[in-house]
């Protein structure tokens, strides 16, 4: 009888022992990786409101020089948001202008994203018509992408979406860098993001 006792007990200790070991040394379930697509959108004010596919986005530097953006392409985002990726493609088109009233072109060509800053998905819907994905996929947030110019210098593609129910503090459009030029100061534009999976 003592036998079978400790046989029993000894394995309820292991048991409860491997229990413990599997609650304390195994890490929590993490959020799967996002993976995501942004467009610079054209828009369309209706009714019903419209977004699609093939916009340009601006933004103005210190002394008023001028870049205009088209684009789209995907990126995977780290589980919970954080972190750096290099899955990502896409990319469009610049041009910059000078400060004057007429806002001569100096320069254009094409960019291509290099790699994933950053993704912050934010609340937000959009109750019109999306012609770029299914409604329910649609998403606001803030994505920062590192992209390098077909003239060679490289920057940073900030694009920010607010949807309905957004917080006022998130801006629509787009920022960037070109080389040292920070072009901060946008001119509300159009973007959208989309979960792929």
């Amino acid at each position: 009888m003592k036998a079978v006792v400790r046989s029993v007990l000894g394995t309820f200790i292991a048991s409860l022992a491997l229990l413990w070991s599997v609650a304390v040394h195994s890490p929590v379930a993490y959020a799967q990786a996002a993976h995501i697509q942004w467009d610079i959108a054209t828009f369309s004010p209706g009714p019903p409101p419209v977004l699609g596919p093939g916009g340009a986005d601006s933004a103005l530097a210190e002394d008023n020089t001028k870049i205009t953006l088209t684009g789209s392409g995907t990126f995977v985002a780290p589980a919970g948001g954080a972190g750096t990726s290099s899955a990502v493609t896409g990319g469009g088109t610049w041009e910059t202008f000078d400060p004057g009233i007429m806002g001569m072109s100096t320069g254009k060509g094409t960019y291509r994203v290099t790699g994933l800053v950053r993704w912050e998905e934010a609340p937000g819907t959009f109750g019109g018509v999306d012609t770029i994905g299914p409604n329910k996929d649609t998403r606001a947030g803030l994505a920062v992408l590192r992209i390098r110019y077909s003239d060679g210098e490289e920057g940073v593609l900030t694009v920010s979406c607010a949807l309905g129910g957004s917080p006022p503090t998130i801006f629509e459009g787009i920022t960037a860098t070109k080389g040292y030029v920070y072009y901060f100061n946008r001119i509300p534009g159009f973007t959208l993001f989309h979960t792929l999976r």
